[in-house]
């Protein structure tokens, strides 16, 4: 690694984590969004001793690493087909998981704003809204489902009046 490497070499070149996708290089397009301490960055801008402590997830770490379960967000685009040449992809999908990290509930206007630094040319991006908005769903009922339950269904801890 050089001092002056971008994240996105280091991660690609030295890593060997080709899921971070390089295009403008300017941190217009979004294809190499990574997740720095959670927030969404354009690791093509980011010089990589920016970085050092850092905590830095790539694609690579969105699915259960223990289960290998797809992450809801990536089942979601591909029940979706939210993706074509899958290019810009892994950007779209770790600005997404910023957003669903920080507001577990987006509207369609919060997604659309998270999202609007991402661009491609191969999908519809209706694709690509209704693939978060499911993936929020998914979320969702999965918390739900894993309230623990108590008499006839209450939650834990809630008693059922008699």
């Amino acid at each position: 690694m050089q001092a002056g490497d971008t994240l996105a070499h280091t991660l690609r070149h030295t890593l060997g984590l080709l899921g971070t996708k390089v295009s403008c290089d300017r941190g217009a397009c979004g294809a190499c969004t990574v997740l720095l301490h959670g927030r969404a960055v354009a690791s093509c801008t980011l010089l990589t001793v920016e970085c050092d402590g850092g905590h830095v997830t790539t694609i690579e770490g969105l699915a259960d690493s223990a289960s290998g379960a797809l992450h809801p967000l990536q089942q979601s685009f591909i029940d979706h087909t939210a993706f074509q040449c899958g290019f810009c992809t892994p950007g779209i999908l770790m600005s997404a998981k910023a957003l669903l990290d920080q507001n577990p509930a987006p509207t369609l206007e919060d997604i659309k704003e998270a999202l609007s630094g991402n661009h491609c040319r191969c999908i519809t991006h209706y694709h690509v809204l209704e693939a978060v908005q499911d993936a929020v769903a998914r979320t969702q009922a999965a918390a739900q489902d894993a309230v623990p339950r108590t008499q006839a269904g209450a939650p834990n801890g809630v008693e059922r009046m008699r």
